[in-house]
This record gives structure tokens, C-alpha cells and sequence, in this order.
């Protein structure tokens, strides 16, 4: 007997099945990894992108096909988390346009859907590129054309276009010649693969009774993490945020630095030749003033209370500024400095669990101006970002940082009273003027570039390679350093995570300072999980 058409009721089911199957291979597709690094979250952001859509449409009681598409759509453009669900939130956008006002889809409305999403998926992306779950989705969608026009029913078009999604995800490391080096499949490419064969088991079974069962179950997998405990502050040593422009002739920066460490901590001193901008967290903001006075003359000084800002954030009511902003970040010590540098509202996330769309959305919202930019300071966060921007009401304009080092040197260009597109321009500027890394252990063995990597190795990453590794943290750090730190470095500096002693915090800054004697070298609580360090050179 043949399949010809499917309902709502039954197009529901397909993608609870998918829903349902990725769960179930979450962890798996999690592993696909091309670093060996604990952050591996392909599986986790597709699966609960699908979810939150699934969970949309059962709320919304949509009936017909068309309309169960839609509601699934909207559901994930919201949920959509990392670059993987942003891509699968535009395939299944594309896929619901195609559908719209169908009661029952017959198998020209299915290759049509899925046409309609490989292209809105290669749309999303602005430098496409083969070997990943673009191209699988491009196979996905001609393995329904082919069925079309060799005639099959829908149970055997989707059988069809399961073997060749299978065949195209084998086929992503010879195409990708980092995948194939570091032994792995696409993990987008994996996840379209199990949402195929979710829809195929769905169709085949019928199992609705146990759909209610495992929804339930997959919905509890979420990772958890920790950002900071509500209502619970850092101890704050230095009372006065202390911010000023100090404008002169060749103005010293690393003297400057050096100069005013002694008198706090959080400092920045960064701009350059006449213009210098001036940030510390000091309890002597007068001596700070006339430090920097013995060097130009001093421009838009602020000097604000720390302990009474934080006595009073709950009880005053907040005005609104011309421009606001929302960072993403991770780490009790990180969120204190992105909020004492100026962001409005920081949403927890990153590395290890990436915000969804809704998340950041909602962050705009809470910040009181009507003009926000978003840093993501994540390039697995960019494109989720982008697609919060694209549904607020408010105008706002993503700077899109990959690194929390960028993140805040960006902060260090804000201006909340300036035009927003020529201060997002500034502020990343500043973010593309610092070297960023970071260091964390390996959680397989693989080989990345010719080196080799064990098991429980430290591995320094110098922006997207890996750049050291071994079983020494110090030797590693060092080595990290060293391929960061040139003739050119001022300023070092090392944001510590939650997995390490402050021991070891103080045996590495006395080695790394005895090692480079040039640059000054900063550490800071970072609080992050899972890296032991994020590191910033400027």
C-alpha cells in the first residue's frame, strides 16, 4: 500500500520522532568535534533548537500540515542555539513557507519543502562552505526531487533520501580536510542525518505511545552550568570604577600601565598615540587623576561607587540611555567585568552551552535604551545573535566578537551616547587589535596539524589552532605565550577559570612574569568552566 500524503496529526509525529532520535544521539553528535576540547555542542544545540519547536506547536494546537510547519518554525527560530540550530532554524523556515496553507503534503509538497530549506540554510550562511550540514540538507533536498520523478510514495522517497543524506555525511571529510584529519563526520551533517532517520522510524512505527514518554526524558538532557548564583556578589576590594580620557602628545602607554597598576585592578589603558582611554577600579581615584594629569590634559572623567551602585541597582529606577548593550559570557569573575566595563545585561552562556535566540532576545528587551548592540564573543553564538537582531523591535546591531578578550576590549570603545553604527565599527576595531587564546584539556585523542594529542593533555589554542599541548600546564601556558607575545606586547592578560587553585594561579603569574619581562601581566578571576585559562595580548 501505498504512502501518498501526510496530515498535521501525522507530520507531528515525524518530527517528535526526530525530536525523540536526537536526544538519543545528542552526546554522540556532541563527540564530532574537530578540536579535542569540552565544548563539543552540535548534538545538544540541534536538538534542543528541534525541541523548542516541537513544544510550540504542540502549544499552539496547530491541525493542518501548514500550519504545524509554521508553528515548529517559529518555535526553533526562537530556540535556535549555536550555528547549527540557527541553519536548522532556516531549513525548517524555508520548509514551513513551502507549506504554507497545506491541509495534507503529498510528496512534490515534501521535495518542494525541502528545496525551499537548503536554500534558505545556504542564505543564512555568508561564506557557505562544502563538507558540512549545508551540503547534507542540499543532498537531503535532491533525494526528494529524485524520488518525485522516479515516482515513489513517501515511505520509500524518505528511505531514498536517507541513504544518500548517509552517503553525503560519509563523504564531508574529503571534502573538509580538517574533519578528515581529525577522524570525524560534520556534526550538523550528523544531526540532519538522525533527524532523517527519525522522520524514516516515525513513519515505519507509528509509535505514539511512547512519544509523551521520551519527549519528557529528552527535555530533562539539557547541560547544565553554572554563571553566578542569584543575589550573591562578588566581594568588591576596590570601591571607585574610575574611567577618563587622557589626551597628549606621544602619549606612553606601557609607562602609563605601569604607573597606575599598583593604585587598583581591572586596568585598561588602550588607545594610542594623542588619545589614551583610562579604566581601573581604584581606591584612591585622586591619586589615579594625577597620575594620568603629569601626561595630558584629562577629558570626560567618571568616577562612580561601586558598593552604592550595587545598593542600590535593585531600588532605583533605571533610565534609559540613547544606546544600551548585551554581552554574552561565562564565569562569575567574567559577567563582574563586563558589567563593571558598561553592558547593561549579560547573558550566561558561551562556551560548553551557547544561548539560544529567545535568550538574547529577551536580554534586549531588559536593557533600557531602544538602540542595543550585541556581543557575542563566540563565533559559535555570531549567527544566533544575528538572528535575535533580526526579531527585536528595537534596533540593534550585533559586533560580532568570537572571544570574551575580544568582548571586552570592544567595551573599551563603547560610547553610549554616539551614532551605533560608527561605535559598533569602533568597537570592533578595538576587538580585532587583541590576540586571544586560551587553554583547557583534551577530551580525546586525536591529531590536529601534525601534532599529536592524548587524553588529559593540556592544549593551548591560539585562536582557532591548537598551538601547544602536554602534560605540564606550565610548559604549555609558556609555549601558548610565547607564540602570542611580541616585541609590540604591552599588556598580558590571563583570566583564570573555577578549576584552578590559587596556588597555581600565583606559581604561573611569578613564571610568566620572569619569563617575559616586557609585557606587564595581569590575572584576573574569570571563573570560567572547563578553561583552566582565557589569555589576552594587546
Amino acid at each position: 500500500m501505498r504512502f501518498e500524503y501526510f496530515s498535521g496529526s501525522e507530520l507531528m509525529v515525524m518530527l517528535v520522532g526526530s525530536a525523540n532520535l536526537l536526544a538519543e544521539h545528542q552526546a554522540e553528535i556532541d563527540a564530532l568535534n574537530v578540536f579535542p576540547v569540552p565544548d563539543g555542542d552540535t548534538g545538544t544545540n540541534m536538538y534542543l533548537t528541534l525541541l523548542a519547536g516541537v513544544k510550540k506547536a504542540r502549544e499552539s494546537h496547530a491541525g493542518t500540515a501548514g500550519e504545524v510547519a509554521e508553528a515548529v518554525a517559529g518555535g526553533c527560530l526562537l530556540g535556535a542555539r549555536g550555528n547549527s540550530g540557527v541553519i536548522l532554524s532556516q531549513i525548517l523556515q524555508g520548509f514551513a513557507g513551502a507549506m504554507q496553507g497545506r491541509e495534507k503534503v503529498f510528496i512534490q509538497d515534501v521535495a518542494a519543502a525541502f528545496r525551499a530549506g537548503a536554500d534558505a540554510a545556504y542564505r543564512a550562511v555568508t561564506n557557505p562552505v562544502e563538507g558540512t550540514m549545508l551540503t547534507v540538507s542540499r543532498r537531503i533536498a535532491e533525494g526528494f526531487e529524485e524520488s518525485c520523478r522516479k515516482n515513489y510514495d513517501l515511505l520509500r522517497a524518505t528511505l531514498h533520501t536517507y541513504k544518500l543524506a548517509q552517503q553525503s555525511l560519509a563523504a564531508t571529510p574529503d571534502m573538509l580536510p580538517v574533519l578528515k584529519q581529525a577522524g570525524v563526520v560534520d556534526a550538523g551533517g550528523r544531526g540532519l542525518v538522525v533527524i532523517i532517520e527519525g522522520i524514516l522510524y516515525a513513519l515505519k512505527m507509528a509509535a505514539t505511545r511512547r512519544e509523551l514518554k521520551l519527549f519528557d526524558l529528552a527535555a530533562s538532557q539539557q547541560k547544565e552550568f553554572v554563571a553566578r548564583q542569584p543575589g550573591v556578589s562578588a566581594i568588591i576590594q576596590f570601591t571607585y570604577c574610575t574611567e577618563l580620557i587622557v589626551r597628549g602628545r606621544g602619549l606612553p602607554l606601557e609607562k602609563m600601565r605601569e604607573e597606575l597598576s599598583p593604585y587598583g585592578d581591572c586596568l585598561m589603558v588602550v588607545g594610542g598615540g594623542d588619545t589614551v582611554k583610562v579604566h581601573i577600579h581604584s581606591n584612591h581615584p585622586g591619586l589615579v587623576l594625577e597620575c594620568c594629569l603629569k601626561y595630558g590634559v584629562l577629558h570626560s572623567v567618571h568616577i562612580n561607587n561601586m558598593e552604592e551602585q550595587h545598593q542600590d541597582m535593585k531600588q532605583q529606577p533605571v533610565q534609559e540611555r540613547p544606546l544600551g548593550v548585551v554581552s554574552v559570557g561565562l564565569g562569575e569573575g567574567i559577567i563582574n567585568i563586563m558589567e563593571s566595563l558598561g553592558v547593561d545585561v549579560v547573558v550566561a552562556g558561551g562556551q560548553t552551552m551557547n544561548p539560544s535566540a529567545e535568550d538574547i532576545l529577551k536580554a534586549v528587551q531588559k536593557v533600557p535604551a531602544q538602540k542595543v548592540l550585541v556581543l557575542p564573543n563566540n563565533k559559535n553564538v555570531v549567527l544566533t545573535a544575528r538572528q535575535a537582531a533580526d526579531m527585536a523591535e528595537k534596533e540593534v546591531r550585533v559586533v560580532p566578537t568570537v572571544s570574551i578578550p575580544q568582548g571586552l576590549a570592544a567595551m573599551m570603545a563603547f560610547n553610549p551616547y554616539g551614532d551605533i553604527d560608527v561605535i559598533a565599527a569602533k568597537m570592533m576595531d578595538n576587538a580585532r587589535e587583541i590576540k586571544y587564546g586560551e587553554v583547557t584539556r583534551a577530551v580525546r585523542e586525536t591529531t590536529i596539524d601534525g601534532r599529536a594529542v592524548t587524553v588529559g593533555d593540556y592544549i593551548g589554542l591560539l585562536e582557532d589552532k591548537i598551538f601547544s599541548g602536554g602534560a605540564d600546564f606550565f610548559n604549555v601556558v609558556e609555549e601558548l605565550l610565547a607564540g602570542m607575545i611580541d616585541e609590540e606586547t604591552g599588556l598580558v592578560t590571563l583570566y583564570y577559570g573555577d578549576g584552578l587553585s590559587w596556588n597555581t594561579v600565583h606559581e604561573l603569574t611569578e613564571r610568566m612574569k620572569n619569563k617575559f619581562t616586557g609585557p606587564d601581566i595581569e590575572i584576573h578571576y574569570g571563573g570560567q568552566p572547563h578553561y583552566q585559562l582565557i589569555i589576552s595580548v594587546e
